[in-house]
């Protein structure tokens, strides 16, 4: 039998464990190095402080996450510009297809579709208009063909 150790490279986190679990500061990376996310943890969840990158290292959010999720402060695209602003876990957000056309617009509470939103075919179509729960269509909407 072979026992392979890890690289420094296939390093995925780094950081304080308190019971088992990531509690403190932290620092997560991709599996091939990169930067992933550096920020504070309790009960081995991201909690306060924090910053999340893109695979090519730009930066993604910083701002605080409660119990995992974005809750205050700026995501930004992956050029590196503002692209929404999380307030007590809601935001105005969109959401695009790989090519970059618009897939989705509205609001997001702890990043779940919540409140009112526009869906989009590929091809810019509106496809759905109407309101949203935890995620879900729910509640007075439009679809279209």
């Amino acid at each position: 039998m072979v026992v392979e150790f890890p690289t420094e490279s296939e390093l995925l986190f780094e950081g304080e464990y308190l019971k088992g679990e990531r509690n403190g500061k932290g620092i997560e990376y991709y599996k091939d190095g990169k930067l992933k996310f550096e920020g504070e943890y309790l009960n081995g969840k991201r909690n306060g402080k924090g910053k999340e990158y893109y695979f090519n290292g730009n930066l993604k959010f910083e701002g605080n996450y409660l119990n995992e999720r974005k809750w205050n402060g700026n995501g930004y695209n992956k050029k590196g510009i503002i692209d929404f602003e999380i307030k007590d876990g809601r935001r105005k957000g969109k959401e695009y297809y790989d090519n970059g056309e618009l897939k989705f617009e509205g609001n997001y509470l702890c990043g779940d579709k919540n409140g009112k939103g526009k869906e989009y075919y590929f091809f810019k179509e509106l496809k759905f208009e109407g309101e949203y729960l935890n995620g879900e269509r729910n509640g007075k909407a439009k679809e279209f063909n």
